[in-house]
């Protein structure tokens, strides 16, 4: 990929960089890298996300980015309809901007032709998704576009931290029931009988956490777990969930967003494997922190509860 020419100019100025990332948990957490290796390149540069709040929120509480707007807000909707009609506040932030990264879904470049009557900013496009066959970790594809800007080998792993993370360490194993989709979750039953088999041959004590969609698999886990040795959280704000997760022991999930989370904020990881290509979505972490895959040939149903305990126990023998 060539080096633009404005990149050598663009780091001798303050400057302002939009990272523009649609998508979930997971798509956002595996953006991380990108954010970092910005910071990183151009420290005084006021760095900006245009994201979904509730992910986004992370990056500004990690020290990533500066501010965060809302995608969803609606005085942005004409950006996405052709020659649609501009807001002028929206206008006018996109016009601040020196620089703008769109991961944004843009086959047309309907948004893409829209930014461009309002703004003079160099504006590089990245995937939405990565390629699922080149084998490339997530990551490492979303970083890509920031040769245009010079940096190269950037650290890939997605690391999430701020202060009072991590303190006052409770020892607990975080568990995450669910995932985006019901083909990647283990069947609940066995999740039952595996929390059961711990509750009965171990002392370990539980964090349970999980949305609306877990809402069910979490009340019937909760029932299995004395109350001295569970806590649960229930639709919390995922700052929330990190913080918590930050001090865990060890954490138990599926091909899921929160297991991003988990791996971001350092935590020892076992993820039952669904049908994702786990070359590219399996997350990256840093030399020293343990991260464990299971599957099964004929798909998660197959996994057995055997297969669970002892990947981790190992786990947590390593951790």
């Amino acid at each position: 990929m060539t080096v633009d020419a404005s990149a050598s100019a663009f780091t001798s100025q303050r400057g302002r960089i939009l990272v523009i990332r649609g998508g979930a948990v997971g798509d956002f957490i595996v953006t991380l890298p990108v954010l970092a290796a910005l910071r990183s390149q151009f420290p005084q540069t006021r760095l900006e996300v245009l994201a979904y709040p509730q992910v986004a929120t992370l990056a500004v509480r990690a020290g990533l980015a500066d501010e965060a707007h809302a995608i969803e807000s609606r005085p942005l909707a004409g950006f996405f309809a052709r020659r649609g009609v501009l807001d002028p506040r929206e206008a006018e932030r996109f016009a601040r901007c020196d620089v703008i990264f769109s991961y944004l879904y843009d086959p047309d470049e309907i948004f893409r032709a829209n930014l461009a009557r309002v703004t003079r900013a160099q504006i590089i496009q990245g995937p939405h998704r990565p390629v699922e066959t080149s084998g490339v970790s997530a990551s490492i594809q979303l970083l890509e576009p920031l040769e245009r800007l010079a940096i190269f080998d950037a650290d890939p792993v997605p690391r999430l931290r701020w202060p009072g993370m991590g303190r006052g360490s409770d020892g607990w194993i975080a568990l995450h029931p669910g995932s985006g989709s019901p083909s990647k979750n283990w069947p609940l039953e066995r999740w039952m009988e595996l929390v059961g088999r711990c509750v009965a041959e171990t002392d370990w004590n539980w964090m349970l956490t999980g949305g609306e969609a877990e809402t069910d698999a979490l009340d019937r886990l909760e029932r299995l777990i004395p109350t001295t040795r569970r806590t649960v959280l229930r639709g919390q704000s995922l700052d929330s969930v990190a913080e918590h997760l930050s001090r865990c022991r060890a954490f138990l999930g599926h091909d899921s967003g929160i297991t991003h989370l988990a791996a971001a904020v350092g935590l020892p990881c076992l993820a039952l494997w669904g049908p994702s290509n786990e070359s590219v979505w399996r997350p990256l972490v840093p030399p020293g922190q343990r991260i464990r895959t299971l599957s099964h040939p004929g798909g998660l149903a197959e996994l057995s509860v055997d297969a669970v305990w002892a990947g981790l126990n190992s786990l947590l023998a390593e951790a």
